[in-house]
């Protein structure tokens, strides 16, 4: 791809998940292509349909999250790599990106859910084995709460940008072993 040309990509999945952020999947493509500043047409030059678009935007975040993770697996702490990767999910921008996923019947998409689960599932199963993660929380556990921190947080009026960070914190210490007790039920199947 040409520079401009992967330029111009980048500035419409910005411009896009921004103002699906702001207006909902309804919004426009002649509103994401004057908030990218480019023509119409050049958003159909690289997205033939809306859902391909979509589909882009939500590649593009979890492309970001399996190489954060595949990164972290090779962190000296595993308990503090996977602390650093459901901060770095639960980042706003990143889960509102991610709330896509729903949205879209785009091939590739279920794909890359599956490597983001793939690498959600070896870092929980390295912090487990080194002592930092209750025995009995799976991968399915923590990928479901990655949408937790902010989730909690939307019903906080005016609540401040990173209140989150206090949720994660709850979130994390429930999965430590120390002080843990056994669930009621088991994990559900994604």
């Amino acid at each position: 791809m040409r520079a401009d040309a992967a330029r111009n990509r980048a500035q419409l999945l910005a411009a896009a998940a921004d103002e699906f952020a702001e207006r909902g999947l309804d919004a426009s493509v002649a509103d994401i292509a004057r908030r990218a500043g480019v023509a119409k047409g050049t958003v159909f030059r690289h997205f033939a349909t809306k859902d391909e678009l979509i589909a882009a935007i939500v590649l593009d975040r979890i492309d970001g999250l399996v190489t954060a993770g595949e990164r972290l697996l090779r962190a000296d702490d595993p308990g503090a790599g996977l602390l650093e990767f459901l901060g770095i999910a639960a980042d706003q921008r990143q889960q509102r990106d991610l709330t896509f996923l729903h949205g879209t019947g785009v091939a590739g998409v279920a794909a890359a859910q599956q490597r983001l689960t793939a690498t959600v599932d070896a870092l929980v199963a390295r912090a487990r084995d080194h002592g930092a993660l209750r025995d009995d929380v799976t991968g399915t556990d923590v990928f479901l709460l990655m949408c937790a921190p902010n989730y909690v947080t939307g019903y906080v009026p005016d609540a401040a940008p990173d209140l989150w960070r206090r949720y994660l914190a709850i979130i994390f210490d429930g999965l430590r072993p120390q002080g843990a007790h056994p669930l009621p039920l088991p994990p559900p199947r994604l």
